[in-house]
């Protein structure tokens, strides 16, 4: 068992949650986003408490701490160039430049785990809100 498996830790809701969450955006027809973090008593890797679905990134930009790192898991359908759809599922792995080093440490120290545990197909690092807008045309070079 690697060395973050044991000290971060999934709940079987939450791992439910993902799994089910990853399932159900397959097939949608607009962006689906869930918001993750860690609680810093138990490394517990937790959906925010509103357990909101955002619907756009403009939504998810709104609800991000100014200081504090989360995860965000990102289902963005979208054409590409051949005219194929295609549906990409990423972990948007956001990390402020505010953010003390405590909470860089801890959050870096999860985001293989977090990958791994949501089976996201890539991860993409943001460091603010306004670095959202610049994720569709990350998504499209695929």
């Amino acid at each position: 068992m690697s060395s973050e498996a044991r000290l971060y830790s999934f709940s079987q809701a939450t791992k439910d949650h993902l799994r089910k969450f990853r399932l159900g955006t397959s097939r949608a027809s607009g962006p689906q986003a869930v918001i993750y973090y860690i609680d810093k008593k138990t490394y517990e890797i937790k959906q925010d408490e509103d357990k909101v679905v955002y619907k756009s990134l403009d939504e998810i930009a709104d609800d991000l701490p100014d200081n504090s790192p989360r995860y965000i898991l990102l289902s963005y359908p979208l054409t590409l160039p051949s005219g194929r759809l295609s549906v990409p599922y990423v972990l948007l792995y956001y990390l402020p430049n505010t953010c003390n080093a405590e909470s860089r440490m801890t959050y870096a120290g999860a985001k293989e785990l977090m990958r791994n545990t949501s089976e996201v197909g890539k991860v993409i690092d943001i460091e603010s809100a306004e670095d959202l807008a610049d994720v569709p045309s990350k998504l499209a070079v695929e």
